[in-house]
């Protein structure tokens, strides 16, 4: 497939540069989407009274599915925990996780969402992101922009202190 890339934009795929490069290309693609995130569910047990968990400034890559272009994503995530944490690890665990697949934006925090709210066994979960696209940056209009979606769950889902708190963490104004 990569040999016919290069064919295909005037390449030489046979010159001295190149001739390793369908190999490299094809060991990237899988290295990148045979990642292994390992295990995600470790809790330790912890009294929290209400408190809110947020880990943010969570940056991960991805691959845009419809121009197989990379995008990178910073991503913020809350829970409100039970009767135990989550170890710190493991959020970036569960977005890289779903971030090395061909994805969108929108599905990618969903995602996230939906796993952490399954190994925390709470629906108190909110993840925001934050991406630049390069099929944005590099093509087309070829501007650089953020694009930012969320997923509010539980006490996150209406306003108030909770989404609050999370807006100001994940937005500070500088």
């Amino acid at each position: 497939m990569a040999r016919q890339l290069l064919i295909e934009i005037g390449e030489d795929p046979d010159r001295s540069g190149l001739r390793d490069t369908p190999e490299r290309f094809a060991r990237w693609w899988r290295e990148f989407s045979n990642y292994q995130a390992g295990q995600v569910e470790t809790h330790f047990p912890l009294r929290t009274d209400g408190q809110i968990v947020m880990v943010s400034d969570v940056n991960v890559w991805s691959l845009c599915e419809h121009h197989l272009l990379p995008f990178s994503c910073t991503l913020t995530i809350a829970y409100k925990p039970g009767k135990h944490v989550l170890g710190l690890s493991k959020f970036a665990r569960i977005a890289h996780r779903h971030a090395h697949r061909l994805q969108v934006q929108e599905r990618l925090v969903r995602d996230i969402a939906e796993e952490i709210s399954k190994v925390t066994g709470t629906n108190d979960v909110a993840v925001i992101g934050r991406g630049e696209h390069l099929c944005m940056s590099m093509r087309g209009i070829r501007t650089s922009a953020l694009m930012t979606c969320s997923v509010f769950d539980g006490i996150f889902r209406d306003y108030g202190p909770p989404r609050e708190e999370l807006i100001k963490i994940a937005f500070p104004r500088g």
